[in-house]
């Protein structure tokens, strides 16, 4: 096995896995931002309002994503199990 090909095969899963957890990442950052500028105009200084509204943002983003992100993951499957046969050849 080569050192070039297993960079490729990490890379990929590196991309793959940023890919993947960006949507979730970005509006969990996004609705937190929020509330807490919204809690220093106010400065109301409670921990579960922070919280509670990136959970349900987080989790409804996810439901809207899970398509895509299902088929992100088994395109991906799919490269890297038929690339099984080129990497035991080497």
């Amino acid at each position: 096995m080569e050192a070039g090909f297993v960079v490729d095969l990490v890379r990929e899963a590196c991309w793959m896995a940023l890919l993947i957890g960006s949507p979730l990442l970005l509006i969990g950052m996004v609705i937190g931002f929020i509330i807490s500028l919204l809690q220093a105009l106010t400065q109301i200084q409670d921990q579960t309002l922070n919280a509670v509204p990136k959970i349900i943002a987080m989790v409804i983003a996810l439901i809207v994503c899970l398509p895509w992100l299902t088929d992100r993951m088994i395109e991906y499957s799919r490269t890297a199990i038929s690339e099984i046969p080129e990497l035991i050849h080497r």
